[in-house]
């Protein structure tokens, strides 16, 4: 029998203030179903909603339970729910279409730092019984998210050389998506030495320091001097995209992905025009880049077990945000167990 009341992290907007607290659980109305969690990624749009880099422009109220990586098991069905029974493992999808507008789980409504929650039917994917909770979770956003940038806004194509600035929790992704995408040369470049080697180990061919002194000379050795046809930036810092403007080659195209909150500058405005180069923004996925991905998982295509770098309880999520804000020990993903 389900309790009445179940843990959750809950951010107040007003004030960006974070606890973990109990609330009364969840109750799933016509055509939604209630999860029972079974593990929820802690990602860095958490951190920024708690810093208030984020705001939610379609919550109604003034308080959200946050994460927007969840899988678990179906535990009651909403009234005209069918194709779903209680036990069924499923994936859960960030996001859905009403009215017209998009909303996310765990910014405009409540999402899986807790116990319970519940969703509209439709954004449940079915999970293999062989994947763990934890690698199904962040399947949603840390892994869907550079899959549709690459998929959908750079179009990627066989071959073509691509750099990834930013090498944590959605850019270590990038790498390995890359690399079954069959780009070629896949250039990896963060500051950090830890990260650009774990970069290599998820299969980029060439790793780079964006602050070493010969970067220009590297990167073009790397590209045999026709520079990139895709940059991605998954850090939001303003050097990491002049970098990358000055890297792309004829045609190249810049795929913002990291936030940063400031102005974009190109430096030579007249040269980006020349070479045809483009800036192209991008923000989460789409419902079928996590269809697909977790079929891909099934089918043993691409896996995930190296991408948990810590299982954290619930009841401890507030430092579970500061590991993560403070980069402690490098993670790729942490998830929250309740």
């Amino acid at each position: 029998m389900t309790e009445t009341t179940m843990l959750a992290g809950r951010l107040t907007i007003s004030t960006r203030e974070f606890s973990v607290e109990r609330v009364p659980v969840p109750e799933p109305a016509r055509g939604e179903v209630r999860v029972k969690v079974g593990a929820a990624g802690v990602c860095l749009s958490d951190v920024h909603l708690i810093e208030g880099l984020l705001t939610p422009s379609l919550l109604d109220g003034d308080v959200v339970t946050l994460g927007h990586e969840v899988s678990g098991t179906v535990d009651t069905l909403g009234a005209d729910v069918t194709g779903w029974a209680p036990g069924d493992r499923v994936v859960v999808k960030a996001g859905h279409e009403k009215n017209g507008q998009v909303y996310t789980m765990g910014v405009d409504y409540d999402g899986g730092w807790a116990e319970y929650l519940v969703a509209p039917a439709d954004n449940l994917v079915a999970m293999p019984d062989d994947l763990p909770f934890e690698q199904g979770a962040i399947i949603p956003d840390a892994v869907s998210t550079p899959w549709s940038a690459i998929e959908t806004t750079a179009q990627l194509r066989p071959g073509d050389a691509v750099g990834v600035w930013g090498v944590g929790g959605l850019g270590v992704h990038a790498v390995q998506l890359l690399r079954f995408a069959g780009a070629a040369p896949i250039i990896a470049i963060d500051p950090l030495e830890e990260a650009r080697t774990r970069a290599a180990d998820f299969g980029a061919d060439v790793v780079l320091d964006p602050g070493d002194p010969e970067f220009r000379e590297k990167m073009r050795d790397a590209t045999s001097g026709r520079g990139l046809d895709v940059a991605f930036d998954f850090a939001g810092v303003d050097a990491v995209r002049a970098q990358a403007i000055s890297s792309l080659g004829v045609d190249g195209r810049l795929v913002l992905v990291g936030l940063s909150g400031t102005p974009i500058t190109i430096a030579n405005s007249n040269k980006f025009t020349h070479m045809r180069k483009s800036i192209l923004g991008h923000y989460g996925s789409e419902p079928q880049h996590v269809d697909k991905l977790v079929e891909l998982t099934r089918l043993g295509r691409i896996e995930f077990s190296r991408s948990i770098s810590g299982r954290i309880p619930l009841a401890e999520a507030a430092e579970a945000v500061r590991m993560l804000e403070h980069k402690e020990g490098n993670p790729i993903r942490l998830v929250l167990v309740p």
